[in-house]
This record gives C-alpha cells, sequence and structure tokens, in this order.
C-alpha cells in the first residue's frame, strides 16, 4: 500500500511523521546507493557495464512507463525472461512505482504458466524475445512490451517517475511462484520489509558486504537470484547477470572477480567442479559458496569449497521465508562433513511440532515452524492455504527436524515424502544420506511404491560414477547404517541428467515415483 500524503493544509501529526521517518522501500534504498556512489558499478550484463546512476535513471524512466499505463500500487506485472539486465530494471521500478512483479517460470508446462499468469492477472507483461512465443502460446492475452527496440523505445518515449513512491514497507514486491511439485504452483508473496531484512540477514551472519559482486545466473524468477541480486543493489553491491548455468562463464567469474555468496544448486556443483580443475583456476576471493547442502555429496561440498578456497553455506531456507530459519552455520573448507547438523538464525523465532501442533522433545522428529521478519505475507489469493499454513501465527513450513541436544537441528525430511511401511515412519533422506556417503554415488534419490504387504516401501534411484558400483554393494552399506525397515527394497541405476529437478535443483520425487510403476 502507498502512504496518503496529508490533505493541503492538514498539519500531519508527530506519530505519522515518526512512521514515515522509520519506512524505506527497496528502490529508495537503491537510489540512496545511487545517490551515494553514482559512478559505481552496478550491474554487469554480458559486455555491457552499468553504473547505478545510468540504473537508477532507466528504473526510473521504467517506473514512468508503468504509471503512464495506469500500473501503480498492487498492480501486477509479469517477467518471462532469462537473465537479463532488463530482468532488475523491472524489479525497480515496480519497486518505485508500487507494482508487484509475478515472476514467470520458462521450465514450467504451457497449463502452469497459464494457470500462474491467471492467478497473478497482470496488467503487462514483459518479455524477452526468446520466450515471447511461449508466452502467447500460454493464452496471454493483455499488453505486452518485449525487451529490446520496443522496451527501449518506450523507455525513450515517457518522462520517468522522479522518486520512488513512499510505501508502506508492508506492500508486497514480488509473487514467487512454488515449485508446484504436487498440484499447482502457489503464488508467494514478498514485501519490501521481507526483501529488506532478507538482505540484512544475508550480511550481519556470512559478512557480505557491498564490495563484493553477486552472480545471478540461476533463475531470477527463483529466490536465490532475486534476494541476493536486490540485495546487492540495496548495498551498493555488483550483480553479474549469467544466462544459466554456463560453467565456462562461471569459472572465468570466480577467477576475475572479488565474490559474496556464489550460489551452486545441487546437481550442478560437480559440473563446476570440473571446469575449475580443467583450467586450474585459482579464485580471486569467495566468501561463500553452496547451498543446500543436505542434497550435495560429502565429497563434493569437500572439492569446490577447497577449488574456491570458500566456506560451504550449510543452510536451510525457503522461497517464503529467505535464508532462516537455519542461516548460521558454514561447512570448513576442504573438509567432507560428516553430519550436517544446522544452526538457528538469530533473526527468527521456531518451534518443532508434532501433527496436533504441540512442541516436541528434544531428539524427536517434529514440524519445523518460524515466524520473523524474512517471512512472506501469504499466498496471492490463497487464504485457506495461507490460513493452514500461518496457523497459531507461526509459519508451519512442511520440513521435520530433530533438535539436538546442543540446539543444533537436523533436517529429516519434508512431512510429504514419509513413507508409511508396516507402521512404521521412514524418512527419504535419512537413506539417502547413507546412498550419498559412497564417494561413487554422484546423486540418489529415495520414493515410496506401493506395496500389498507393507502398505508402502522405499525404492532408491541412483547415479553412480563408476560403472561398476552394484545394487549389494549400497544395500551392503544400507544394511551397516540404517535399520532394517529403512532398507531401500529396490536400488535402480540411472543417469545424473536424467533425474527429473525444478528450477532450484531439487529433484522432483513425484515424477521418480511414477517410474516405480512401469
Amino acid at each position: 500500500m502507498t502512504l496518503s500524503p496529508a490533505p493541503s493544509g492538514v498539519v500531519p501529526s508527530v506519530e505519522e511523521l515518526v512512521a514515515r521517518g522509520g519506512r524505506s522501500s527497496v528502490a529508495s534504498l537503491f537510489l540512496a546507493q545511487a545517490r551515494r556512489d553514482p559512478a559505481a558499478i552496478a550491474l554487469t550484463d554480458g559486455g555491457r557495464f552499468v553504473t547505478y546512476a545510468v540504473l537508477a535513471e532507466r528504473a526510473l524512466k521504467l517506473a514512468g512507463v508503468l504509471a503512464a499505463r495506469g500500473i501503480g500500487p498492487g498492480d501486477r506485472v509479469a517477467v518471462l525472461s532469462e537473465n537479463r539486465g532488463e530482468y532488475l530494471e523491472v524489479f525497480l521500478a515496480a519497486a518505485a512505482a508500487g507494482a508487484v512483479v509475478a515472476c514467470q517460470s520458462w521450465r514450467v508446462a504451457l497449463p502452469e504458466l497459464t494457470h500462474c499468469l491467471t492467478l497473478a492477472e497482470p496488467k503487462l507483461a514483459f518479455v524477452s524475445p526468446r520466450y515471447q512465443t511461449t508466452l502467447g502460446k500460454a493464452g496471454f492475452l493483455g499488453d505486452v512490451l518485449v525487451f529490446g527496440d520496443d522496451y527501449e523505445a518506450e523507455l525513450a518515449r515517457v518522462g520517468p517517475l522522479e522518486d520512488a513512491l513512499d510505501l508502506d514497507p508492508e506492500a508486497p514486491l514480488l509473487i514467487l511462484y512454488t515449485s508446484g511439485t504436487t498440484g499447482l504452483p502457489k503464488g508467494a508473496v514478498i514485501s519490501h520489509r521481507a526483501q529488506i531484512v532478507r538482505n540484512l540477514v544475508v550480511r550481519a551472519e556470512f559478512g557480505v558486504t557491498g564490495d563484493e559482486a553477486f552472480v545471478a545466473w540461476s533463475p531470477l524468477y527463483h529466490m536465490g537470484a532475486v534476494d541476493n541480486s536486490l540485495g546487492a543493489l540495496m548495498a551498493g553491491g555488483k550483480v553479474i547477470t549469467v544466462d544459466g548455468f554456463d560453467r565456462a562463464r562461471l569459472a572465468e567469474i570466480v577467477a576475475t572477480e572479488a565474490l559474496g555468496w556464489l550460489l551452486l544448486m545441487p546437481g550442478m556443483v560437480a559440473g563446476l567442479i570440473g571446469e575449475l580443475e580443467r583450467r586450474r583456476v585459482t579464485a580471486r576471493g569467495v566468501k561463500i559458496c553452496g547451498v543446500m547442502a543436505d542434497l550435495v555429496s560429502p565429497a563434493e561440498i569437500a572439492r569446490i569449497s577447497q577449488l574456491l578456497n570458500a566456506p560451504y553455506a550449510n543452510t536451510f531456507g525457503a522461497t517464503e521465508t529467505g535464508c532462516p530459519p537455519c542461516s548460521s552455520n558454514l561447512l570448513p573448507v576442504g573438509v567432507a562433513p560428516v553430519r550436517l547438523s544446522k544452526a538457528q538464525s538469530r533473526f527468527c523465532e521456531i518451534r518443532l511440532v508434532d501433527a496436533d501442533d504441540r512442541d516436541v522433545p528434544d531428539g524427536t522428529p517434529g514440524e519445523l515452524c518460524m515466524r520473523g521478519p524474512t517471512l512472506f505475507s501469504g499466498y496471492f489469493r490463497a487464504p485457506e492455504a495461507t490460513r493452514h499454513d500461518f496457523r497459531g501465527g507461526w509459519f508451519h513450513m512442511g520440513d521435520v527436524f530433530v533438535r539436538n541436544a546442543d540446539r543444533t537441528l537436523d533436517f529429516v525430511d519434508r512431512v510429504k515424502y514419509l513413507i508409511k511401511s508396516g507402521g512404521e515412519n521412514i524418512y527419504p533422506a535419512e537413506i539417502e544420506r547413507v546412498l550419498l556417503a559412497e564417494p561413487r554415488v554422484a546423486e540418489a534419490a529415495v520414493v515410496r511404491k506401493p506395496d500389498p504387504k507393507w502398505g508402502e516401501v522405499p525404492v532408491a534411484f541412483v547415479a553412480a560414477r563408476d560403472a561398476r558400483l552394484t545394487e549389494e554393494e549400497l544395500k551392503a552399506r544400507c544394511r551397516a547404517d540404517l535399520a532394517s525397515y529403512k532398507h531401500p527394497k529396490e536400488i535402480r541405476f540411472i543417469a545424473f541428467e536424467d533425474f527429473p529437478r525444478s528450477a532450484s535443483g531439487k529433484i522432483q520425487r513425484h515424477e521418480l515415483e511414477k517410474r516405480t510403476k512401469a
């Protein structure tokens, strides 16, 4: 929401003045950096270098385009594009005009894209030439502005907004869609407040500064890239856009740029390791690397952290939460971790609860619930889903953890992945950790399969580094480390590339479950 100015001749109250003094938006903080150091490089996009002064000018021109089209506070615009500088301009312009950016995935099937666009009802869609046809096939019939000549002409035609609107920090800025591993995606609404605090948390807990660049290679419709890109621009840092996982380009950047947090999604760590080794790259300086350590093999964590000379981020967060609830733990350089216990963020509160939302004792698995200032503002036009997940005033993440005696937290699994076998609870992640501890395993995922005797049984899909690795060898490891009822009943070897993944690199288990019925 915007904050309406006091009517002419009406003196604002002291409380109103104080409230205004404590408010900033994503756009106002970015513009403050542009005023502080206008000549600093804000964006590197291919061979293009854009200063803060130029990026601020272009963002305010685009905000003027939105205003001229009648797009203001609370109105939605959509973006369907690969990573490029104009994507960031849309974020900043919307933030200045009070509009909301619904970030569309180019990886989803057309029916899902149609659903996401229909849900958001954008007044305008920005699209790159690469995805212009896709947008049409999705059935979008509203106004469209194509990046390139049309976009530049529109910037030149319309006068700029003078400054960012005075917004309530709770005003929405983004709609980021959930991965949609079950059912249709939901749109998580992210406010200016959440974006600002997420930025502060990364800087406070990881020591990332405005002197370090962020590489936006993962899709800008995903939380990892958008949070850190906007965070860098609010802190005076540089954003380097890369069109996807270009391992050669990433290796060049690692060799030449001082980086803060280098995000590396599961399934892509091995590729960068190979590229860095082949080129014999010496990292200029990386503060921290990695994400989702639970989904990466210990050997890969050790090697990539060694090559980058940077600790690996042992975090656990979500689109809805940002880096918290677990964003205070780093894995040492060059060490293959034997446990991945996490430290709670200092910027949130958590509970672990059972199915009846009662707190569980230490050592007992429970669903993690969180509250804190990085949280999203609910699901767009989904009040029942929002009410259910925020029951009791705590956001229920759907992730099961165990609290240890030293107050650290161990991830168990997603609630929805629980396998009920013969009355026993089996969490796939327990089995996956045993399989991934085998150096000859590149990837592993465990899913449920219906069974006439036990109800459900676990089946493992494994990608092997060594073709000589056998099912019996892996079953022997499971027998040594797991209770008998947790042993996978089948181990199926597939190619690493055949694991279906979401945009964030997570394996889509529902797709693997389909294969158990084939």
